[in-house]
């Protein structure tokens, strides 16, 4: 990773074992794709699919100027009926340009198409710091349904595989966000009490699967590297082989909870990865 090495390094490239390992809400019936707003359903409804054609990585924040916004292919996520959106702000960080999100009752993110092969590329690498965690939050559940930091890992996956009523759920939101919403989905959370290998499906949908990569309040103003196997993650989520990784994004977000926190992104990364944006990022009016 770019710029200041982290002290600790979470999540690992394979699935956590069954000791360390714990579910949350596996023994009940998965929630369909579902059209509530929350941060973990806006993702997927407006990431969009990335082209078929060769693989693409991610835009490097570091490569970006201070003082403005990342440039495209980052774009905006946002929900229409949440009023406060998130502060997205690239800042200088001990010599090195990362993404500070400022969170205040708010809620929205950044999203990234690209083309990635998981069967060749399925290591991603990231690293992030948060200010502190947020009291109210509650991991599974939708009135705690906010995180200091998320980042998501997004699928092309193959919409025939879905049952009749999600694909109907689907089809209506399509319809209104256009033709690229994903269809599977992994979101690795900086979460405030649940340990390290935590999973659930989301609150809203089980074509989302929340994942605890770092957790609690003693890393709170130290970068921390999280290193994992998507491939592996969502062979464990979803039962089958992964298709191709169609973007990425992050959020953090504190609409349900009311809290503030402030969290810090460094360059997300496939390792051998394609880098070929230039990230340079409009300055602020």
């Amino acid at each position: 990773m770019i710029g200041q090495t982290a002290k600790a390094v979470t999540g690992h490239p394979s699935e956590p074992s069954a000791a360390c390992r714990q579910r949350v809400d596996d023994d009940a019936r998965p929630r369909q794709y579902g059209m509530a707003a929350s941060a973990a359903v806006a993702v997927l409804l407006v990431v969009a699919i990335g082209g078929a054609g060769a693989d693409v990585g991610v835009a490097p924040f570091s490569a970006g100027k201070t003082g403005g916004v990342p440039a495209e292919p980052w774009h905006p996520t946002k929900l229409p009926k949440v009023p406060r959106e998130t502060r997205y702000l690239l800042v200088d960080d001990a010599g090195t340009t990362v993404l500070r999100a400022q969170a205040d009752a708010s809620m929205s993110g950044l999203s990234h198409s690209l083309r990635i092969d998981p069967k060749a590329k399925p290591i991603i690498e990231w690293r992030w710091k948060v200010s502190g965690v947020l009291a109210k939050s509650a991991f599974g559940t939708k009135a705690g349904d906010d995180f200091a930091a998320r980042v998501y890992v997004l699928f092309d996956y193959d919409t025939a595989k879905l049952p009749f009523g999600t694909r109907m759920k689907l089809r209506l939101a399509r319809s209104m966000y256009g033709e690229a919403v994903p269809t599977a989905g992994l979101c690795y959370v900086w979460d405030s009490t649940a340990p390290v290998g935590t999973v659930a499906w989301s609150a809203y949908t089980d074509r989302l699967r929340m994942i605890v990569v770092t957790s609690g309040a003693a890393q709170a103003g130290q970068w921390v590297s999280v290193r994992r196997n998507v491939a592996d993650d969502f062979r464990a989520a979803f039962g089958e082989d992964a298709p191709a990784i169609s973007g990425v994004a992050i959020a953090t977000d504190t609409d349900n909870t009311g809290e503030t926190v402030t969290a810090w992104y460094g360059d997300i990364g496939f390792p051998g990865q394609a880098m070929t944006w230039k990230n340079t990022g409009p300055p602020l009016p």
